[in-house]
């Protein structure tokens, strides 16, 4: 069973993002913060991230640096609520796989993960 860890300060967003890739089949986890994030994603060794690009204390970028040094194959995915095309050029240029601008469509980012996780 494949791991996602998704990363967002906004409740709704990871009880949205849980709710979907737990019927999907996937193992969830989720963090509201960096330190947070990055204290799981140690524990879980996920198989792919979805991050949020702009959260207090530690940012997406940030966030993003640790992980790709914890595990260098791991697969993130960012959102951003803000169409900031340097912080995206950025996190492209750290090992982010794709990014999706809030609000998503669910499915999309849905499919994007399934194809990205396919053995």
């Amino acid at each position: 069973m494949k791991t996602i860890l998704i990363v967002d300060d906004q409740p709704g967003i990871r009880l949205l993002l849980d709710e979907v890739f737990s019927l999907e089949g996937f193992h969830t986890v989720t963090a509201g913060n960096g330190r947070e994030a990055l204290q799981k994603a140690g524990e879980a060794r996920p198989d792919m991230v979805l991050l949020d690009m702009k959260m207090p204390g530690m940012d997406g970028i940030e966030i993003l640096k640790r992980l790709k040094q914890q595990q260098q194959d791991l697969k993130v995915m960012m959102m951003t609520a803000y169409g900031e095309l340097d912080l995206i050029e950025e996190s492209i240029t750290c090992g982010a796989v794709r990014y999706f601008t809030k609000p998503f469509d669910v499915f999309e980012v849905r499919d994007a993960v399934k194809t990205l996780l396919k053995d």
